[in-house]
């Protein structure tokens, strides 16, 4: 039976979503459908607009109120039940797999390892599959492929370019006579995956003494906005936190020398555009989580202290814990001390020596 139409459902943050751009690409290449729609969490809707071959998303809110989640997951259900002939699950989450069920005859899951959490799961899915912490997301995220009979024949993930979003950056850049830039993305989703603030203003006085202008990039949550009343007044930095939207982000990337900053999705956006990066990692995994080198199709082996791949430079505290996985030291999402022992003179040294290399 030829599939027509595709479901693929992203219950978790941005640089996920972002990541499963490959396995839309290939599905699209591979079965050409009509259509391929997703499903995600409205957080993450800005990001997942910038995918290739998309159709249409859904979204869910895990923010609804009790009184709400019913009428919610009703209306889920009323657009997707059985609207499909196949349906790809990236989460092993309980709800993402019942969503996987109800919109297809053909469904394939991520399922958990753990048996005790995962039988019901293995019974009711034909297709399953558990992911590897010892490859990269995106590798990961190619694994329906295989269970569907297919190759999987290219391995890079890249956002859409607006033309509209190209215009407004391109014109703020002539405004301030910006040329060659490099981005600092100081900010992250989460707390314990931020620099300490002194660290990160000593950095930013490093990054000042250099011979090309550094703009800050950053959204307008409560964690960007906190780092935006903190920023020393530089001449040679440009504070752009809470001023782009995601399309304009992408293109800011895309215009950019390189990447300097933290574990987040704009750092998997300039992996996209094979930018330079230097990237400092608190307790992340970063075989599974590292930026992906298009040219080598490959991320980071293991956790060092400076590790460099392609165009790529992962800073990562020097300590037995590195990297725990947790949330922070507490598993909090709070404080993350390993991010606060990566010394911003090793990683303004690293940045120094390219830019000398390359004439920059």
């Amino acid at each position: 039976m030829k599939i027509r139409t595709i479901l693929v459902i992203i219950q978790r943050s941005n640089g996920d979503v972002l990541l499963s751009a490959s396995l839309i690409n290939q599905l699209n290449d591979n079965l050409k459908p009509e259509a391929i729609d997703l499903l995600v969490n409205i957080d993450t809707l800005p990001i997942a607009k910038t995918l290739p071959n998309v159709r249409q998303i859904h979204t869910f809110s895990y923010k609804e109120k009790n009184e709400n989640k019913f009428n919610q997951e009703r209306k889920i259900i009323n657009k997707i039940y059985r609207k499909y002939d196949l349906s790809i699950n990236l989460t092993s989450s309980d709800r993402s797999v019942i969503y996987a069920l109800l919109a297809s005859k053909k469904s394939i899951s991520a399922v958990e390892k753990n048996n005790l959490k995962a039988w019901w799961k293995k019974i009711l899915l034909k297709y399953h599959f558990t992911y590897d912490l010892n490859s990269h997301i995106l590798i990961n995220n190619l694994k329906p492929l295989s269970l569907l009979g297919l190759n999987a024949l290219n391995h890079q993930a890249s956002p859409k370019l607006s033309e509209i979003a190209s215009s407004s950056i391109q014109d703020k850049l002539r405004k301030l006579k910006i040329t060659k830039f490099i981005i600092f993305h100081p900010s992250a989703q989460y707390n314990y995956k931020v620099y300490d603030k002194k660290l990160r203003d000593d950095l930013l006085y490093l990054l000042n003494t250099l011979n090309i202008s550094i703009i800050i990039s950053g959204g307008k949550n409560d964690i960007d906005l906190k780092i935006k009343a903190s920023l020393p007044k530089l001449n040679n930095i440009y504070d752009f936190i809470g001023d782009t939207s995601i399309d304009e982000y992408i293109i800011l990337s895309s215009l950019s020398e390189g990447y300097i900053g933290m574990d987040t999705l704009n750092m998997h956006i300039a992996a996209s555009h094979n930018k330079r990066i230097f990237a400092i990692f608190g307790p992340t995994n970063v075989t599974m989580w590292s930026p992906w080198s298009n040219t080598l199709q490959a991320s980071a082996a293991k956790s060092k202290p400076v590790q460099t791949y392609d165009n790529i430079t992962i800073f990562q505290a020097d300590m037995p814990c590195v990297a725990c996985g947790e949330k922070g030291c507490k598993n909090n999402g709070e404080v993350s001390e390993c991010l606060s022992n990566i010394s911003p003179n090793l990683i303004f040294k690293e940045i120094e020596e390219w830019l000398s290399s390359n004439s920059l």
